[in-house]
């Protein structure tokens, strides 16, 4: 007989766990630390310094000197549209774009099959004018010897002072036929010039010298200068004076005092932006646009470059005195506010991939709300504005939007 467990002695059991060893939770532990310090790294992190921007630029001295600008053309003060009095059809061209010609060199030529034959016919009647002038001049030398000889019968008695005065009308009838037919030759040659005028008028020749801008007809076209009939022409072609090139500007009437005769100027082309041209003010229209309220002001050239061509955009700086060529060489040019000093040097810091770098530069003279700046930067190079204090070479930026 087995007698039954004691509860007290089953009481008494011990209970162990896998391997004999008690349960640890160092590991919860560790992985609640490494979030804490996570959190702490993310929080005290460097964080991006927000900053203005200004842009490295290339500047000019002259523009110390600028005083007002305005904008305009290049326009041909000598320019025309080169046509013919006459009518008739273009059968011969000579010049196309970009010709150049000289002062009555032949451009092109009409159809003169017409005036050629009206020539003909006046030299014909030259030559019979002509004939008839001499058949007169006998008839007159004739009468003249008749007369001789009846004032001489008469001296002797022969024959009656009646028939003399015969004899004399028949010798001044003959003198009036030789004036009359000297008058039909002359007749006859004013003819002949007035067609060998309209011969000239059939070559259309340069009226000065210069370049043709445009071929306004070609070989076939019916040239009808005073008409404006459908499918003809007026001008051949046009052409201008490449010498008489000047800006023709439009300055406020505000700031018209600024602008009087001679005073210097600077002119930049659109079409040649690195290139810089000094002129003078040579004319100011005496009106006003009352539209744009606006005067006409004409700029010379100091010296013309052959790529500057008619209806070029213009921008013109009138100046306070006359820039030299040493005024005229680009140099880089930043707003004050982006140069610091630190450690007795001066810089700038340059943004890059939002990340500045401090770059030693040289300061120059002021050029109107610029500096003139030497050193390793490069136009358009990004610069922190203002810099802060905090911003050092290294640091994180964030460009602001303002």
């Amino acid at each position: 007989m087995t007698e039954p467990t004691s509860p007290s002695i089953a009481q008494l059991s011990i209970t162990r766990t896998a391997g004999g060893k008690k349960p640890r939770h160092w590991g919860r532990w560790v992985a609640v630390a490494v979030f804490i310090f996570g959190g702490l790294a993310f929080a005290l992190r460097p964080g991006k310094t927000e900053v203005q921007v200004t842009s490295v630029l290339t500047s000019y001295p002259s523009q110390q000197y600028a005083q007002l600008t305005a904008s305009g053309y290049v326009v041909a003060q000598r320019r025309a549209a080169v046509a013919s009095k006459a009518t008739g059809r273009l059968v011969w061209l000579n010049v196309r774009e970009g010709s150049q010609v000289k002062q009555g060199e032949v451009l092109a030529r009409l159809d003169a099959s017409d005036v050629q034959a009206a020539i003909a016919q006046a030299q014909a009647g030259i030559r019979q004018a002509e004939a008839g002038v001499a058949q007169t001049l006998v008839e007159r030398i004739n009468a003249e010897a008749e007369l001789k000889r009846s004032q001489g019968l008469q001296a002797q008695g022969f024959i009656s002072p009646q028939s003399v005065d015969a004899v004399v009308t028949r010798f001044n009838s003959a003198k009036a036929a030789v004036v009359s037919a000297q008058a039909g030759v002359a007749v006859a040659q004013a003819q002949l010039k007035v067609q060998q005028v309209n011969l000239d008028f059939t070559q259309i020749r340069a009226p000065f010298d210069g370049v043709v801008l445009v071929k306004n007809a070609n070989v076939g076209d019916i040239i009808t200068p005073f008409s404006s009939a459908a499918g003809t022409q007026g001008a051949v072609v046009t052409m201008a004076d490449m010498r008489t090139l000047e800006v023709e500007a439009d300055v406020s009437e505000s700031n018209l005092a600024k602008a009087k005769i001679g005073s210097p100027v600077e002119i930049t082309l659109d079409a040649l932006p690195a290139m810089r041209f000094r002129g003078s003010v040579v004319g100011i229209v005496p009106t006003v646009d009352r539209a744009k309220a606006t005067v006409m002001t004409k700029i010379r050239f100091e010296k013309l470059d052959e790529r500057i061509l008619p209806e070029m955009s213009a921008k013109v700086t009138i100046l306070s005195q006359p820039a030299t060529d040493a005024d005229q060489q680009p140099l880089l040019a930043v707003n004050p506010k982006a140069v610091l000093e630190r450690g007795g040097k001066k810089q700038v810091l340059r943004v890059k991939d939002d990340v500045v770098e401090a770059v030693d530069v040289t300061t120059g003279r002021k050029i109107g709300d610029s500096l003139e700046i030497t050193g390793a930067l490069k136009s358009g190079d990004r610069l922190v504005l203002s810099p802060p204090d905090k911003l050092v070479a290294g640091g994180q930026v964030v460009v602001s939007a303002k």
